[in-house]
């Protein structure tokens, strides 16, 4: 077991960045016409980078399965972004919201780097607006808040329901002007394969042009990997469907350590799972839970009623109904972290008061909103003593203002009318918090190899806070790597061109080809779908929202015996030299089979609970979650050795000097 190396600079907190970006090596603006990055995903992460360091003067290459970047997973995000403006006058600042993030993700995130996200949070609001993006504002024009879970102040900026598109375009447009001048070469519909390591450093990848089947080399001094994150592995999640943690993984096993994989986040408000053919899961936004009241039925007899149909929802009084959230976190009420919600949830449904045909559903009801916004703008209005119809369209005029597309979102799915029923939600795997090991500088354990976004683990901790993962995604693209990369960079400015002709590429794509070629010939009987399933139900069964030493041992063996029947029984139809999905998903689901065994040991070699990894056998007589900082108080980093039962641990100390380790409470 090794000690990592994280390389945060010395001095106060909230002088690291400022105090390293003064110091780091800088390349001469002529110097950077010389040098070419790779850019694997253009999401936010991805496409921020990749504008960026084009308009630095680097050229760049930019890489995405999808046939556009408007296409990434980052255009899913509803609720928000966050960031320290302090707009409301509430009391937020840099200092809160680092506080409140490390506090969210249960003390195992790196303070440094959480710092530097919450100081670089309000830039990120100023880059956007200059863009051009719609964020919501208030009457008199200025950009509007809302709250989000885990938190006692308004820092959220929105774009109605799609916030995530909206930043989005924004990025795209910054790559669409670099592209135009010459300085991006945007290669769509193209998958990276494998990480091509010269002298032992990242100097290229092996792509596969997924339309016409090519296999292809492509060189750089350095590449950056922003491919989002790995919740598929779980095969139904809110994830896009095309979501994977092929390029990671590839990185990984050519030296980049993978940490914290069994940190993955489970969002507590989720359309339910309806049948078992179903293929993804979809997000009803957190920014729901500012105005929705979550509950069950008090009685068991009436959650019995509900699922046969013999009662609604509606039917029920005040005095009938568990606001459960609120009953146990006071303080917090419908507003706690996204783990604890979930874990109340699974509980109550647990206990028999599920309210779906499957009994995995709670309600979440606005109701109470309506008629809360409808009194205020009748007064407003000038309208006197309005009669209930009249208070109740007002609010939902509101309601619609604030959360028409997720309401209309929800009624085409579910074929209910949110305004009139409540909704029902259920948790479902949603973002991972674990990813590439990377340091200070956004760099992983291979030189010249840097991770950015969702793919690496370094923010969040073991629980990612609401509204945080485009603020993230949208600092390491913007205003991070920009700089560290630079750091890097300044040592290569007489390498000169990177010659794909070399023994490494070609043993790199030799081991690519060899690779697809097994997998089209295995000829087996089951499709690739059938794999990724069971997988998916391993995980979700032994590695979800509650783990124990017993699943979590079962759960390694049955994966390992998968992924063995996989190689030998697995059927993919057409030919390499093709477009052919089913041969990229088989690519990706043998990755999620390696990385899914490696995901259980690593969450029972971590005997405690923390965040979004809550193990049974450590938990308070309360229910919540046991964490053991005299243990675990570490990132685990793993090495790759071959197999994932071989995986060797490293470990990074992670050191508290400016916020009390306690025990988390929402009380």
């Amino acid at each position: 077991m090794g000690i990592l190396d994280s390389k945060i600079p010395s001095g106060p907190l909230a002088k690291k960045w400022t105090n390293h970006k003064n110091e780091i090596n800088l390349v001469n603006p002529a110097n950077k016409r010389n040098i070419d990055i790779l850019v694997v995903g253009t999401g936010l992460a991805g496409g921020s980078a990749a504008a960026t360091l084009a308009e630095l003067g680097y050229n760049v290459k930019t890489f995405c399965y999808q046939d556009s970047p408007r296409r990434a997973h980052s255009i899913a995000a509803q609720g928000g972004i966050n960031a320290a403006k302090n707009y409301q006058g509430d009391g937020d600042s840099p200092y809160r919201l680092f506080y409140d993030t490390v506090k969210g993700g249960d003390y195992r995130s790196r303070e440094a780097n959480v710092y530097r996200l919450a100081e670089e949070s309000a830039n990120i609001i100023d880059q956007c607006v200059a863009q051009g993006v719609p964020f919501a504002r208030e009457y008199g024009g200025l950009l509007d808040n809302r709250s989000f879970g885990g938190v006692l102040v308004s820092r959220t900026f929105y774009a109605k329901g799609q916030t995530g598109q909206q930043l989005l375009l924004g990025a795209y447009a910054a790559m669409n002007r670099q592209i135009n001048r010459g300085k991006i070469k945007a290669y769509n519909r193209h998958e990276m394969l494998d990480l091509v390591l010269v002298d032992g450093k990242a100097r290229g990848i092996i792509a596969r042009d997924l339309v016409s089947g090519k296999i292809e080399r492509h060189s750089g001094h350095a590449v950056v990997l922003a491919t989002g994150g790995y919740g598929n592995v779980f095969f139904l999640s809110t994830n896009a469907m095309g979501s994977n943690v092929t390029a990671a993984w590839r990185a990984h096993r050519r030296g980049a350590f993978f940490a914290n994989p069994c940190f993955t986040q489970i969002h507590p408000t989720c359309i339910p799972v309806s049948g078992e053919h179903q293929s993804k899961l979809t997000l009803m936004s957190e920014s729901l839970r500012n105005d929705g009241r979550i509950w069950v039925p008090k009685r068991l007899e009436d959650a019995q009623s509900i699922r046969e149909g013999k009662l609604r929802p509606t039917q029920l009084s005040e005095e009938e109904r568990d606001y459960f959230l609120e009953r146990r976190y006071p303080a917090f009420g419908n507003l706690v972290p996204r783990d604890v919600a979930s874990r109340a949830a699974k509980e109550r449904c647990d206990a028999g008061f599920g309210v779906n045909k499957t009994g995995e559903a709670v309600f979440l009801d606005f109701a109470a909103a309506i008629m809360r916004y409808g009194k205020e703008k009748a007064l407003t209005s000038g309208l006197k003593n309005p009669d209930d119809t009249t208070v109740r369209s007002l609010g939902e005029e509101v309601i619609e203002e604030k959360y028409g597309n997720l309401f209309q979102m929800y009624e085409k799915i579910v074929d209910e009318n949110p305004y009139k029923t409540p909704m029902m939600i259920y948790p479902a795997v949603h973002y991972t918090m674990g990813g590439l090991w990377v340091d200070y500088n956004l760099q992983t354990t291979i030189p010249g190899c840097y991770c950015a976004g969702e793919a690496n683990f370094s923010d969040h901790g073991a629980n990612r806070l609401g509204a945080s993962a485009l603020m993230q995604g949208l600092a390491d693209g913007y205003f991070v790597l920009p700089y560290t990369i630079g750091d890097y960079l300044a040592d290569d400015i007489r390498t000169g061109e990177i010659s794909t002709s070399s023994p490494e590429f070609d043993a790199a794509e030799s081991v690519v080809r060899e690779r697809l070629d097994k997998l089209l010939n295995a000829k087996g009987e089951h499709s690739v779908d059938y794999y990724h399933k069971k997988l998916g139900k391993i995980m979700w069964n032994k590695c979800g929202m509650a783990r124990n030493a017993t699943g979590l041992k079962e759960a390694i063996d049955e994966i390992a015996e998968l992924r063995k029947d996989f190689w030998e029984n697995v059927k993919v139809p057409g030919d390499l030299n093709n477009m052919n999905q089913e041969l990229e998903k088989a690519g990706r689901v043998a990755d999620f089979l390696e990385l899914g065994e490696l995901f259980a040991k690593d969450a029972l070699h971590r005997n405690e609970s923390c965040g979004g990894h809550f193990r049974e056998e450590y938990q308070t007589p309360e229910g919540e979650a046991l964490r053991d900082d005299e243990n675990f108080k570490y990132v685990a980093a793993w090495e790759y050795k071959g197999q994932p039962k071989e995986a060797v641990l490293h470990i990074e100390d992670l050191k508290y000097e400016n916020i009390e380790l306690k025990t988390r409470s929402y009380k």
